[in-house]
């Protein structure tokens, strides 16, 4: 018997501890076949430190009000592993930790480049000849995994992010007629529009244009659109993706900055947007960026993602006990109405590094919208509510007590 090591990577959601409750309990109710779930403290970080907590110390009330928490319980991390090729050395460590703690099982929660971490992870049996069997749980608010038909913590932002429109549109409409015209939403999304397309689920009545990265910034075609719908409704709400390009491929909101895993770093395109439509048409504006509030929000969470949330981290621990490895756990969408799923796998060769776009037939011909066919793929992954319990007025989460394994190795340098 052998026991697990459990991680969450990257930017954390409203969900993603919900899959580690369903890893954790999943793997409590087949002791006799796993031991203990050791979680990495931040991630990878937390195997190549040997930093492990010891979940076993964590009360069955705890683990199970993970499930209404938001963000990591474990804390995350951004740290993608080189090849092992170009860094053999933190492969050996993994083994080293994975042999001192009896460790056979690997589990890494985490998006695409989580994927890739997994994927170096479940060669380690052939290249290094230490058996280990790593499953993805998958996890993303950018929904931008390949195979799944979507990502767990994407319904829950897509549901923040349409609620907000809604809401912000409807304060913006009552004071429209003597003072602001003109709200700028910026919403995450790098290279896929998957969030911005939420803006879209409001009512047909409120006047929404949606800026994605699949489609390049027009100026004069946008400022045209803004213009027609200030004239005919009175103002205008606008939903921009933080990836949304100029024709020459720059970011809107390019900081010339760049994070750990090589990608530009965004964050501005909120009053870029409004301050053109400040200078073309004169109108006067509020802009917000939903940031860290969209992927957190666990108070509006979806129910189907929670509930998926929950399911992929206990099918990755039952895929483990039948033998798999280097695969992923994926939701497969059976029905749209009414909305029905099932799991499935993919294979982690076919994930790693691939991103999953918008279909163009779920952008509208003028770019600015979302179709039918769009609304109808995304109005299941926000309906439900699945509420956390209140204390005080507040949700009421819990807080793992982190209790540490006792280290039995020289410290290593990340």
């Amino acid at each position: 018997m052998k026991n697990a090591f459990y991680a969450q990577s990257g930017g954390v959601t409203a969900v993603i501890n919900a899959s580690a409750c369903g890893v954790i309990e999943t793997a409590r109710k087949n002791s006799d076949k796993i031991g203990t779930v050791y979680a990495g403290q931040n991630g990878i970080i937390g195997a190549l430190t040997e930093n492990l907590i010891d979940t076993s110390k964590e009360s069955t009330a705890d683990v199970a009000a993970l499930k209404h928490t938001p963000s990591g319980g474990f804390g995350s991390c951004r740290y993608k592993m080189k090849s092992l090729e170009a860094n053999k050395a933190e492969y050996e460590r993994l083994i080293e930790v994975f042999k001192a703690h009896d460790i056979g099982y690997f589990f890494y929660n985490g998006g695409g480049d989580s994927a890739d971490t997994c994927l170096k992870v479940s060669q380690l049996s052939e290249s290094m000849g230490y058996p280990i069997q790593a499953i993805h749980v998958p996890k993303t608010v950018d929904n931008d995994l390949p195979v799944t038909d979507n990502c767990p913590g994407f319904g829950s932002v897509a549901k923040y992010i349409a609620v907000s429109t809604m809401e912000a549109s409807f304060d913006v409409a009552s004071m429209a007629a003597t003072s602001t015209k003109i709200f700028v939403l910026e919403v995450m999304g790098r290279h896929a529009g998957w969030i911005a397309a939420a803006g879209g689920l409001v009512d047909d009545s409120i006047p929404v244009v949606i800026l994605f990265p699949e489609v390049k910034f027009d100026e004069k075609k946008f400022l045209a659109k803004v213009d027609k719908n200030v004239k005919e409704f009175g103002y205008c709400t606008i939903v921009v993706s933080e990836g949304t390009q100029w024709p020459d491929g720059r970011f809107l909101a390019e900081q010339g900055t760049r994070d750990d895993f090589g990608h530009a770093q965004l964050g501005g395109a909120a009053p870029v947007v409004a301050q053109l439509i400040k200078d073309a048409l004169g109108h006067k504006f509020h802009w917000a960026v939903a940031d860290y509030l969209q992927r957190s929000a666990r108070h509006l969470a979806s129910e189907s993602d929670v509930e998926q949330a929950y399911a992929l981290g206990e099918a990755a621990v039952n895929m483990a006990l039948e033998g798999k490895n280097s695969v992923m756990p994926a939701i497969i969408r059976t029905s749209n109405n009414p909305y029905t799923w099932e799991i499935g796998s993919g294979e982690l060769k076919d994930i790693a590094n691939v991103e999953k776009m918008m279909p163009m037939e779920y952008i509208s011909d003028d770019g600015f919208g979302i179709t039918d066919a769009c609304r109808e793929y995304l109005q299941p992954l926000i309906e439900g509510e699945n509420y956390p319990p209140y204390k005080n007025g507040l949700p009421d989460y819990v807080v793992m007590k982190k209790e540490m394994v006792e280290k039995k190795l020289p410290s290593f340098e990340v």
